[in-house]
């Protein structure tokens, strides 16, 4: 008995050992790599990168090297790009039992950034036939991130790319992949939204938040907003029937029953959010914009929600968006037909990108923030951007 109690302490030593090792490794934030110079004559490109974790002070603007095009690739001249949370978690490193594993402990194994844009198509390979040089597009670049930069390569066939609607400059179109798809998603796909139903969406003055506004209004929805008092004239603008002003009303207490709530900011419990859910409603948990922590942030209502799952009555949904061509084609015919249009905060230029993150990582954003990489005398905010 003894020896056997001496060899469970030992393993529980070494495994104590190994997760506290673990645990420091994760919170190391490596030194800043240098860059490696390109080899002479090698055709080269501007690329927003990091090479470290860290604030927006880490962000550099490189010469690299420019996309070759393969038999089934599409090159795209990127005339915008826009922040999203993904973004600033892939630059900061967190939460980090997500980000260190994903992307690299100690450092970040790319030093790529950047999902969303929007531009004009410049040259493909003998394979694709759906896209030709000049096509207006907009899309997300997965994998490695990339697409914060002056040029973007994606497979034609599997890349979430889709053609950029007229009546929408590059700009707004940059603004719309991860968080309008996200927002589809929650509201079509884990809420299973049906027209004439009453929705909720908490935390509808951010990126993901005005999206799922006015696609639920597009679905045909009663939609009812919840955020702070600067942004109340805005939500109705976009669409909402109702808003809340949650710094003067607790919308859990209203006695209001909704089909359907979707969280974005995760500012409240399971059991508050079941008070105002109908007997067979839906709480879809898409992200968590109000919370912050280095080690699970966003996280934390997410694992919450799982955790309280068993012990409410209400129908619980958690998901991550998957970005895809076809749920881009389907908001691009929105915007087309005028029933969705992006809520642009503030647009700035690419030199000026680390004033971009420092904005977002402020958390008051209303709408997206977009970043422009421009030709001169072609503003790609402009109405004739399209």
């Amino acid at each position: 008995m003894r020896l056997r109690t001496k060899i469970l302490g030992a393993v529980l030593s070494i495994v104590a050992v190994a997760v506290i090792g673990t645990l420091i490794a994760m919170r190391y934030d490596a030194p800043c790599k240098a860059a490696a110079p390109q080899p002479s004559g090698t055709p080269t490109m501007k690329a927003v990168l990091r090479r470290c974790y860290g604030p927006a002070d880490v962000i550099s603007i490189e010469d690299v090297a420019k996309p070759t095009v393969g038999d089934g690739d599409v090159l795209v001249k990127v005339r915008a790009v826009s922040i999203n949370a993904l973004d600033a978690h892939v630059l900061h490193g967190d939460p980090y039992v997500v980000m260190r594993f994903a992307g690299g402990i100690g450092s970040p194994r790319s030093p790529s950034l950047g999902v969303d844009f929007a531009g004009t198509v410049e040259a493909v390979g003998k394979n694709v036939t759906a896209f030709k040089p000049g096509d207006e597009v907009f899309g997300g670049k997965g994998g490695n991130f990339g697409a914060f930069a002056e040029y973007v390569k994606l497979n034609a066939a599997f890349a979430a790319i889709a053609p950029k609607p007229a009546n929408v400059t590059f700009a707004q179109a940059a603004a719309v992949p991860v968080a309008a798809v996200t927002a589809l998603q929650a509201l079509r796909d884990s809420g299973q939204l049906r027209a004439g139903q009453k929705v909720l969406v908490n935390g509808a003055s951010g990126g993901v938040g005005t999206f799922a506004v006015e696609i639920a209004k597009a679905l045909g929805a009663e939609v009812t907003g919840v955020c702070s008092t600067r942004n109340v004239e805005m939500v109705r603008e976009i669409g909402a029937d109702h808003v809340v002003d949650y710094t003067r009303e607790d919308f859990t207490r209203s006695g209001e029953r909704y089909d359907l709530i979707v969280d974005v900011a995760g500012s409240r419990s399971l059991a508050e959010y079941q008070r105002v859910l109908k007997p067979d409603g839906i709480y879809v948990g898409a992200g968590g914009s109000s919370v912050r922590g280095r080690w699970l942030g966003p996280l934390w209502p997410m694992l919450k929600s799982f955790a309280y799952a068993p012990f409410v009555s209400a129908r619980t949904q958690t998901f991550f968006a998957s970005l895809n061509k076809d749920d881009l084609r389907f908001v691009a015919e929105l915007m087309d037909e005028g029933k969705v249009k992006p809520v642009i905060d503030r647009t700035y230029e690419s030199s000026e990108i680390r004033d971009a993150f420092r904005y977002f990582d402020e958390g008051h954003a209303r709408g997206k923030i977009v970043v422009t990489f421009d030709e001169p005398g072609t503003p790609a905010n402009s109405d004739t951007a399209g």
